[in-house]
C-alpha cells in the first residue's frame, strides 16, 4: 500500500479537490447554470476524480486502489471533453477553459504516476 496515512495527504486528491470548487464556481455562471443536465454532468465528473481516490485508498489494498485510481483518470479525461464543449458552447471564456483544462490534465498526469508507483514491478 502506499506511503500516506489518509487520502487527504494525496497531493492528486488535493488538487481535485480545488479543481472541485473552480468547477462549481464557473457553472454558476448564468450561461453555464441554463444548461442544467451539463452542470450537473460536469459537477459529477468532477466530484468523481476525488472520490475515487479516496474510494480505493480506502480499500487498503494496492490492487483495488489502482484499480479506482484508473476510474478516478478516466472522470478527469470525461471533464475536459466536457470543458471543450463548454468552451464551444461559449459557456466559458477561453482564459477560463486553459485554467481549468491545465488543471485537470495536471492531475490526470499525477494519477498516470500513482498508477505507475503502485503498480506491480516485473
Amino acid at each position: 500500500m502506499s506511503k500516506f496515512n489518509s487520502f487527504e495527504e494525496i497531493n492528486s486528491w488535493k488538487k481535485s479537490r480545488i479543481f472541485n470548487k473552480r468547477i462549481y464556481i464557473i457553472t454558476e455562471n448564468p450561461n453555464f447554470k441554463k444548461d442544467f443536465d451539463f452542470v450537473r454532468q460536469i459537477r459529477r465528473a468532477s466530484i468523481s476524480i476525488s472520490s475515487n481516490i479516496a474510494e480505493g485508498f480506502e480499500r487498503n489494498t494496492d490492487k483495488e486502489f489502482i484499480y479506482f485510481l484508473y476510474v478516478a483518470k478516466a472522470s478527469a479525461g470525461e471533464v475536459r471533453s466536457q470543458l471543450y464543449l463548454a468552451f464551444d458552447l461559449e459557456y466559458i471564456i477561453k482564459e477560463e477553459f486553459e485554467m481549468l483544462l491545465e488543471s485537470v490534465t495536471e492531475i490526470s498526469k499525477l494519477l498516470s504516476g500513482f498508477i505507475k508507483y503502485l503498480s506491480p514491478k516485473p
